[in-house]
């Protein structure tokens, strides 16, 4: 199942999301960098600058705006409040809404980041020939709060959100030495293999998504995620976040080739 955004410019996918296109953006504007979003007050915005540094595998930065900031400088003319498909809105810790835009929660002491997605190494993993099962399935990343804790800063701890892909085993090596090209992106994977190890169950994604097929000759590999600060904000009950929507993210103009490090 093709998606409209799937042929389109990234402007021109920014502008039928502004005017109403809420489709899951896996596969869309190929070869274009697309990216997590967190918005929060300027009270606690350092702490969240801080937290990125000290965890970039689930977090590498790509922008930071100045407060009350809405237009980003990786998408000319774009507005971060309503060029992603959907959005979630959190206070003390709990999922209140899941608008299409921020008009009604906007204001103008927000921060906003824009961090790296693994959208951007799966079209490499694809052009390497390494099948991703989700997007042959047209459903989101299957994606899971680990047992590995991140490294603190402030108010802002818990645990990684990892995103999974069964790879062929024949395949593994490759997949490593493709997504470590893009550190920017979250790099290297987390974890590979048995799912217990980090707290995983594959049965159960917790963050959008459904559970992939895993074929006999594949084994489970797991990417750290840009979904972290949303499971960060429940585990913390942090007064105020805005993210992203799992699977719905801030496309771009960015080749994905200008994020790869060799």
């Amino acid at each position: 199942m093709q998606s409209v955004l799937d042929s389109c410019t990234p402007q021109n996918a920014r502008q039928l999301i502004r005017d109403g296109a809420a489709v899951p953006t896996a596969g869309a504007c190929a070869g274009y960098v697309q990216a997590n979003l967190v918005m929060l007050p300027e009270e606690y915005a350092y702490e969240f600058l801080l937290f990125c540094v000290r965890n970039p595998k689930p977090c590498p930065l790509l922008e930071v705006t100045d407060k009350g900031a809405f237009e980003s400088t990786l998408a000319p003319g774009s507005d971060l409040r309503t060029d992603l498909p959907k959005y979630r809105v959190y206070r003390h810790g709990e999922l209140v809404a899941q608008p299409h835009s921020l008009e009604q929660f906007w204001s103008e002491d927000l921060v906003s980041f824009l961090i790296g997605c693994s959208y951007t190494f799966e079209s490499a993993l694809l052009q390497a020939g390494v099948p991703v099962r989700h997007i042959e399935q047209c459903t989101v990343v299957p994606m899971y709060t680990t047992s590995i804790e991140c490294t603190p800063a402030g108010r802002f701890r818990g645990r990684v959100v990892a995103s999974m892909r069964p790879i062929p085993y024949q395949l593994v090596a490759k997949a490593v030495q493709v997504t470590s090209r893009y550190p920017g992106v979250h790099g290297a994977p987390v974890h590979i293999g048995e799912p217990l190890h980090i707290g995983v169950d594959v049965t159960k994604p917790e963050f959008g998504g459904q559970p992939v097929v895993i074929h006999s000759n594949e084994v489970p590999v797991f990417w750290a995620c840009g979904v972290t600060p949303q499971a960060v904000a429940t585990s913390q009950r942090l007064p105020f976040m805005i993210t992203h929507a799992p699977g719905h993210m801030f496309i771009t103009d960015v080749r994905n080739e200008h994020l790869a490090a060799l």
